[in-house]
């Protein structure tokens, strides 16, 4: 089968299209004919041997994808032959086929494509645990989110309007800023000029943000958390900047601030009744019309590795789709 192979930790340049054998299947396990693979950032990390998972090499990434399950192993009763299904595994999706424990394949909606199955669960997930979980983002309040274009920017932008809060986006463009407006963002900020942080204080006033979502990181970390009011919540969801910011520890005593990490995997483990519940609950949605991933750009494996290094350089917006 084909799939964009990692021989080694590197450059997301190094990354080269080739025949690999299919995945072996194993008891517990799920093997599945790949229609569509979604691009997340920890894939460009990953490749470069920059994240904190890093699977053995040589590997295929790929986070999440969807498709039409092929074969199951030995134990495996929630999916058959023939089931339109997601899954998030880590790796191993950008291929024609792909190889899956059971416990991380859930079958897609009847009115979910491919497309939009493959573009679901990190972000939607992420960002629901972050809001809902973590931040306890109440209807009234007012929310900043940083790199608010991207794949959990996007999400995150849906699940607050649904939440009933008030979002301002900051990106970097005027082209990501339409997209945010299109998805139903209050208020636009666009960070690349100097005095983005006084825009945010114009639209907010005094009392300042209630929450930050931070998927960005680097300079743009602590004019965001400035800008939090009395005991504003600061979400550290990740580092799209490519620099991990040092926070003066002061900003957090100063009007009682609160930073807060989001690391959804973990929270799986820690939470996994928890994990259902948002899950179901974001399919409802999903189903009801009130949320739907944005896809902006759709490549085959040719394209994957030029929309990855777009992705890397935050030259991308929405969710990227690979059709293997």
């Amino acid at each position: 089968m084909k799939a964009l192979y990692c021989q080694q930790f590197g450059p997301i340049a190094d990354l080269s299209v080739t025949e690999v054998p299919v995945p072996a299947l194993a008891a517990g396990k799920v093997l599945i004919d790949v229609k569509a693979a979604s691009l997340n950032f920890p894939d460009a990390l990953m490749v470069q041997g920059l994240y904190q998972i890093k699977p053995p090499t040589p590997f295929v990434p790929g986070a999440e994808y969807a498709g039409v399950v092929a074969a199951v192993g030995d134990g495996v009763t929630h999916v058959k032959v023939g089931d339109r299904v997601m899954a998030f595994t880590g790796w191993g999706g950008f291929a024609e086929r792909a190889i899956a424990d059971a416990l991380r394949v859930t079958p897609m909606p009847p009115t979910m494509s491919f497309e939009q199955g493959a573009s679901f669960v990190l972000t939607y997930a992420t960002s629901h645990h972050a809001l809902k979980d973590v931040a306890r983002l109440q209807a009234g309040e007012t929310l900043l989110i940083l790199g608010a274009s991207g794949g959990v920017g996007t999400s995150a932008i849906q699940l607050a309007k649904i939440t009933g809060a008030t979002v301002v986006a900051a990106a970097s463009s005027d082209d990501k800023l339409a997209l945010c407006k299109a998805l139903g963002a209050d208020h636009l900020v666009n960070y690349s000029h100097d005095d983005w942080r006084e825009q945010v204080g114009a639209i907010v006033g005094k009392k300042g943000v209630d929450v930050v979502y931070d998927a960005v990181g680097g300079t743009y970390a602590e004019p965001a958390l400035r800008s939090l009011g009395w005991r504003g919540r600061y979400l550290v969801v990740g580092f799209a900047a490519g620099d991990i910011p040092r926070i003066p520890l002061n900003l957090a005593l100063l009007k009682e601030r609160q930073i807060l990490g989001v690391y959804w995997g973990d929270s799986v483990a820690a939470n996994p009744k928890g994990h259902l519940a948002n899950m179901r609950e974001l399919g409802e949605w999903f189903a009801a019309g009130r949320l739907a991933p944005s896809i902006t750009e759709t490549v085959g494996l040719d394209g994957a590795k030029d929309a990855l290094s777009r992705m890397a350089s935050r030259q991308a917006m929405g969710k990227i789709v690979v059709r293997p």
